[in-house]
Formats: C-alpha cells, sequence, structure tokens
C-alpha cells in the first residue's frame, strides 16, 4: 500500500513540477530531516546492495546532490554551521563540548529566520548537538529561541543498551562499535517515536506555514535496529574495506588521527564485518521510517506546498583507510546526502554533480520560502542548481577538523581535494587526484609534478582560513 501511494504522489508531483516550473508557491512549507550519521552509503548514491527504497524515491523526486560536504564532519560543529549559515572559524564552534550560543549569541539560526517571519517552528529529535544515547529523551544542548515547540522521544533501545554486543570496551558508549539485534517493533524504537510525534505534529499545523525539523539518531552508534533489518543482508557478501601494507606511511599522522587504535579501533576482520552489516542495517531502519514519514505528508495533503530536505550532517567511515566513524578529512567522513524535493521545481532524477556545502542550505531555503537571511550568511543559495542541476558551478567546498592536537585544513574541487596539516602545513600535506583515485589512496603531495596544483590549493586554503 504504501508503494502504490507513493508512486500515485510521484506521478501528480512530476505533474505539478512540469505545470509550474520554476514559479514556485507562494507560501512553502518546510519539512527538515536531519539522520544521525549517514554517509552516502544508500541506493540513490549507488550502492546497490543497500536496501533505501523510500529515501531513494525521495532523490527521484527531486534533486539530490552526489558531491555535498559538510564544513566540519562532526555532529555539534556541522550542524552549528548547517543552522546558523556560519563556516566553523567564524562561530568557533569545532567540538561537541562547545555550545554556540555563547560563541555566537546573537546569530540567527534558519529555524529563528522561520520563526521571526510568522511560521510554527517545531522539533522532534536531535536537530541541534546531542550526545548519542546519553542525551535521548532530553533536549541536549539546544536553542530554545528557535523553536515554539520541541518533542524528545525516548525508546526501548536507550534501555536496552545493555544488551548490545560490543567489540571496542575502550570506548565510550557514544562512540563504540557495538549493536543490538533489537526485539519488537519499530515504533518502539527512538527513531519509530521520532517519526510518530512528527506526524503528530504535521497534522496539528498542516493548515498553518510551518517550518517542522524531524532529527533521526540511527545509524549513529550504538547500531540498534529491529533484527528483521539486520535480516536483510548476509555477512558472506559484507566487505571490509582493503587496507595496503605500509599505507599508514604515505599520509601525514594527522590523517588518521581520529581512530586512536588503528587501524578500526582495534578490532578484527570479522567484528568490523559485523559492525559493517549492523550499520547498514540500521540505515533501512533509518529509511523506513522516513517512509513513514512522506506518506503522511503525502495524505496531509502537504506535496504542493512543503519542501522537503533531508542531509546526513556528515559522512562516516567504516574501515576505509583504516578508520571507523567521522572526524577526518577524506571523502568518506567529509561527504553526506542532501536531497531538495521542492514544489514547482522540475525533479532530476540523474541528480547534481556540482560541489556544494551544507553552509548553502541556510540560504537556499530562505530564497526558496521568499524570506530575508541575515546578511552575513557565508553560503550561497543553490536555487540556480535545483532549477538547473548541471549548470555551470565552480565553487569549492571547505572543510576543517582538530582532532587530538593537529588541525586539519582541506579544500575539495571538481578534481582534487588538497589537505594541509597544522597551522601553517607544518604536520604535512595530501593532494587527491579525484578523476584517477577516488578512493584516495595515493598521496600526490610530495609528487614533484604536481607542486603547482598543491601551490593554487594552498591559495585557497589560505584565503578561506586566512587568520589559521
Amino acid at each position: 500500500m504504501m508503494k502504490q501511494l507513493r508512486t500515485i504522489f510521484l506521478v501528480s508531483f512530476l505533474f505539478v513540477s512540469v505545470s509550474l516550473g520554476a514559479d514556485l508557491p507562494k507560501q512553502l512549507n518546510v519539512l527538515f530531516i536531519a539522520i544521525d550519521d549517514l554517509n552516502t552509503r544508500l541506493g540513490c548514491y549507488g550502492f546497490d546492495r543497500i536496501t533505501s527504497p523510500h529515501i531513494d524515491q525521495l532523490a527521484l523526486e527531486g534533486v539530490r546532490f552526489d558531491r555535498a560536504y559538510c564544513q566540519y564532519p562532526s555532529c555539534g560543529p556541522s550542524r552549528t554551521s548547517l543552522l546558523t549559515g556560519l563556516r566553523p572559524q567564524t562561530t568557533g564552534m569545532i567540538n561537541n563540548r562547545m555550545s554556540f550560543r555563547e560563541l555566537a549569541p546573537d546569530a540567527v539560526t534558519l529555524p529563528q529566520l522561520f520563526k521571526k517571519n510568522g511560521y510554527f517552528t517545531g522539533r522532534v529529535g536531535k536537530i541541534f548537538h546531542q550526545r548519542v544515547p546519553l542525551d535521548i529523551g532530553t533536549s541536549g544542548p539546544d536553542d530554545p529561541a528557535s523553536w515554539h515547540e520541541v518533542v524528545n522521544p525516548k525508546g526501548r533501545d536507550v534501555d536496552e543498551k545493555n544488551l548490545m554486543t560490543i567489540y571496542t570496551h575502550q570506548l565510550a558508549i557514544t562512540d563504540t562499535m557495538g549493536f543490538l539485534k533489537a526485539e519488537g517493533e519499530d515504533s518502539e524504537q527512538t527513531d519509530g517515536k521520532v517519526v510518530d510525534e512528527t506526524i503528530r505534529m504535521l497534522e496539528r499545523r498542516k493548515d498553518e506555514p510551518f517550518f517542522i525539523a524531524a532529527g533521526l539518531y540511527r545509524p549513529h552508534t550504538p547500531y540498534i535496529a529491529p533484527k528483521k533489518y539486520f535480516e536483510l543482508y548476509d555477512l558472506e557478501t559484507t566487505e571490509v574495506p582493503y587496507l595496503p601494507p605500509g599505507y599508514r606511511d604515505t599520509v601525514p599522522a594527522g590523517a588518521l588521527s581520529s581512530t586512536a587504535d588503528w587501524p578500526n579501533f582495534g578490532t578484527t576482520e570479522d567484528e568490523a564485518r559485523d559492525c559493517i552489516l549492523a550499520y547498514d542495517a540500521c540505515i533501512s531502519f533509518a529509511d523506513a521510517q522516513i517512509g513513514r514519514l512522506l506518506v503522511a505528508v503525502d495524505r496531509l495533503g502537504l506535496c504542493n506546498n512543503t519542501i522537503v530536505v533531508l542531509w546526513g550532517d556528515h559522512g562516516y567511515h567504516l574501515g576505509e583507510h583504516g578508520l571507523w566513524r567521522k572526524n577526518s578529512l577524506y571523502e568518506e567522513s567529509a561527504r553526506a546526502p542532501l536531497i531538495f524535493r521542492v514544489p514547482g521545481v522540475e525533479a532530476s532524477p540523474s541528480g547534481s554533480p556540482r560541489i556544494v556545502e551544507f553552509v548553502d542550505i541556510f540560504p537556499t531555503l530562505a530564497d526558496l520560502a521568499g524570506l530575508n537571511p541575515p546578511s552575513e550568511l557565508e553560503g550561497v543559495s543553490l536555487r540556480p542548481l535545483l532549477e538547473d542541476p548541471k549548470m555551470a558551478w565552480s565553487r569549492p567546498a571547505f572543510i576543517e577538523t582538530l582532532y587530538l592536537d593537529t588541525p586539519g585544513y582541506s579544500v575539495r574541487t571538481d578534481r582534487w581535494r588538497y589537505v594541509e596539516w597544522g597551522r601553517v602545513g607544518e604536520a604535512g600535506f595530501e593532494l587527491y587526484d579525484q578523476a584517477f583515485d577516488p578512493q584516495e589512496m595515493h598521496n600526490l603531495a610530495e609528487d614533484k609534478l604536481y607542486q603547482d596544483v598543491c601551490a593554487q590549493l594552498s591559495v585557497l586554503v589560505n584565503r578561506n582560513w586566512p587568520s589559521r
């Protein structure tokens, strides 16, 4: 039944899109969907072994950005950058222990802009940073000024974490490689409750302008999902990325510092494989919740006046480069899903190949809704790319990190990723040719043939971080 409803909606949505072209309805609502620690391991991003039909369908109905980059590959800094439209070096928010309101007390957040313009703003689940699972069921370090209403669901996953299989007892529960094939139904899990409460909020607010944000917690570790989602995958075909001998000596120390017990936090290959499968199960669980939410949008008649934007707050390593989780500057950590479905904008099933940044989301939604954003925003509106996904576009992406003691600064252009470690590169350099080495396994920074490329990209790094 769900599939039939979604198919009927796709036909009607495409009809509206073709009819309206770029002429947007006068007032658009926003359904803002965040998925914690979701990388591009989705069917619509080319991972055929992943079961993600509902996110894949959303991508077919909208515009999928194939190369969208966070500004900092960690939950708190990334979410703060996206929600304020400001880069981490501007707010100073560079770790999860900071409070952005103490650093940028006058910043107007994305939901706050809508609130100031007469929209109802509501949050269910994780939008600003929360520790997982420790803050589930609480607001954590939320921003009360952004919302009229907040709901903090808590499911049985929080109380059953003691039942998990854990392979990294040296790590905190927020970081551990551990999983649970849970008993019970989706609706008993926190993310099932997040979607239930979001649907209730939509039902109450559907006749007024709204900005409603739904924040799912999985696939963030610990990897907990109903066991039926684990059964979608075969351990025998779950692969751990290959790591060539001597690899560690080919990159600066900072490049691998996010996984202290390198590689893979000291787990065996079989243990890592278990956790990769568990991550995939959590993706499919989250996808099923997104499907329920999108069916509700259709049922409530909100298709033609509601923007749906879905994003993961950063990427996620599953053994690439011997790394796990986030906080690196490699593609797997810095790149994340970004999908817009906008009434009146034609769907682009093939997506956009252009490089965009999460700092662009704030000005884009303001533009689409016809709101005047704060003048200090540091991104640009992606509306031109929504209307013509393959148009000429030459903006690079800038990503930074600070893990342990060494900061890293990266620029990602259409062909290259370049990284400087240390305040002025004293801790090393990296250069990768994305055209021939998309897995970023061959560091070209010391090759004399590429010194001119390094010099040109270093100019961009220093221009973006002039006072580092």
